[in-house]
């Protein structure tokens, strides 16, 4: 199976399971915050990784894969906050906190290998 297909799955599926786990959150002023930040940026580490599909060199790619990261160390974060304030279904929260980090990791090695490739 190709490598790129298996990220996008794997982001598509981040994704979604955030969407699934926001919708169990409660009503409070503070949940409805912290779900918005996290469904945008859930969603956004997902759609942004399609961008950089298509970077039109390799500067471009790595400037589209940092917005992937960035988008997820902010999801990362929002889990983090969500955690604390002992928000949402604690193995549901803990998992995608998982995730969030070995996506994170994945895509800060994809940018650090395209730089270190490029400087060759």
């Amino acid at each position: 199976m190709d490598k790129k297909y298996d990220l996008e799955e794997r982001l598509v599926r981040f994704a979604g399971e955030t969407i699934k786990f926001c919708n169990s959150l409660g009503d409070t002023f503070a949940e409805n915050h912290l779900r918005n930040q996290l469904i945008r940026s859930a969603t956004g580490g997902c759609l942004n990784y399609g961008e950089a599909q298509g970077a039109e060199s390799k500067k471009d790619f790595v400037h589209k894969n940092g917005i992937v990261l960035k988008e997820l160390k902010e999801s990362r974060s929002t889990l983090k906050i969500l955690t604390y304030s002992e928000f949402g279904d604690a193995i549901l929260r803990s998992v995608l906190l998982k995730e969030s980090e070995e996506l994170c990791a994945i895509f800060g090695k994809i940018i650090f290998n395209t730089k270190k490739n490029m400087m060759q």
